[in-house]
């Protein structure tokens, strides 16, 4: 014959055998770091045992939505993505937060849906990972809603370009391929070819124009930069790699990738085509992922410090003073606007602006020429 079911036993029963407040029970069962005092502790454990009190794990799982820290991102398959990530993971964990992720594959549309979907759960921050948030993105319905949540409480971080007054960190990638570009240039490169992504994407457009300011600096002539426009990946990489040798390099001496994927896949297509690199032509990228330091020759690339970026992003949503923990010279704080300027109405808190730097480190796939 079943038994039949045990009463559910509430904080407010504890609460009322033990003779103190609910919030004082609530205190003592959920770990709070708020002391309470051993006499009123004491009988409150009491109570619960007495009664056989479990914590209703639902509701605790429920607000621990509190000490969560949202990430959107756009594509959680790329490398660079994926040390930003795993550094805001890390530095969560480190506070005694968690992070949840999301991927929108950089689509407006499914940016919206998202932060509308992770506002409903009341997360303590939300980090938008993204080369480029507008603020008159979908007619400013994107803004409204960040605007919406960090009034309920809530911290927005943006980890990209953005003209929004949230908290933020960027990218210096016309820096990063002027650094590339000048190197080089002073290292007698005179034919060089640029393989680049889409010319709508702002890191590629950003890039581009750092390098060819980097060459055209160093004496390299206008007529003399090819600009290669390719899919952003490996298999783009390789692909414009087995055209360029297929037309006979056209001269080139050096290729100054958009990114350190697309300059693997070069040289893999140029090995592929009988091409040696460095020996007959050099190849540079840009962001420094793990990769570059195991491919054969090891890659010479603009180190962008990416983990120090995610978690720079993690100390802004808690709070916490900006400044990179990273030598001198890889980040910099940028001017911050007067209100005027700013594309929403006046906040409660100055945000914070960051650009990091990159930092040029020669390996074995580029060499001088005479």
């Amino acid at each position: 014959m079943p038994h039949a079911a045990r009463p559910t036993v509430t904080l407010h029963d504890v609460a009322a055998a033990a003779g103190v407040s609910v919030a004082t029970a609530s205190r003592v069962l959920g770990g709070s770091a708020r002391k309470v005092a051993p006499e009123y502790e004491a009988r409150v454990l009491a109570a619960a045992a007495a009664l056989r009190y479990t914590v209703d794990a639902a509701a605790r799982a429920m607000r621990r939505a509190s000490d969560s820290i949202a990430l959107v991102a756009d594509d959680l398959t790329t490398p660079s993505m994926g040390m930003v990530v795993a550094a805001m993971e890390r530095e969560a964990r480190a506070a005694g937060a968690f992070v949840t992720v999301s991927s929108t594959m950089g689509a407006p549309e499914r940016q919206l849906e998202t932060v509308r979907l992770l506002r409903a759960l009341r997360p303590r921050a939300l980090v938008l990972t993204s080369r480029r948030f507008m603020a008159n993105a979908l007619g400013g319905r994107l803004l409204k809603e960040l605007l919406a949540y960090e009034n309920e409480g809530g911290r927005v971080v943006i980890v990209g370009e953005t003209d929004m007054a949230f908290d933020a960190i960027g990218f210096d990638d016309f820096g990063a391929g002027r650094s590339a570009g000048a190197f080089l240039a002073e290292t007698g490169h005179r034919r060089v070819a640029i393989f680049a992504g889409p010319r709508e994407l702002r890191i590629v457009s950003d890039r581009t124009a750092g390098f060819i300011a980097g060459l055209r600096a160093g004496g390299v002539a206008e007529r003399d930069i090819r600009t290669v426009h390719c899919l952003v990946s490996r298999q783009g990489g390789f692909d414009a790699a087995r055209r360029l040798a297929a037309a006979g390099m056209d001269g080139r001496q050096a290729v100054l990738a958009v990114n350190d994927i697309v300059a693997i896949g070069a040289m893999s297509g140029f090995r592929a085509a009988g091409i040696n690199v460095p020996e007959d032509v050099s190849v540079t990228g840009i962001d420094d992922i793990p990769l570059a330091g195991d491919v054969t020759p090891r890659l010479t690339t603009v180190a962008l410090p990416l983990a120090h970026a995610g978690a720079e992003a993690i100390r802004f949503a808690l709070g916490e003073p900006a400044g990179l923990a990273e030598p001198a010279g890889l980040a910099k704080p940028l001017g911050l606007a007067e209100p005027a300027e700013l594309a929403e109405p006046a906040k409660s808190h100055v945000p914070r602006r960051l650009v990091v730097e990159g930092r040029l480190i020669v390996r074995a796939s580029t060499r001088a020429r005479a």
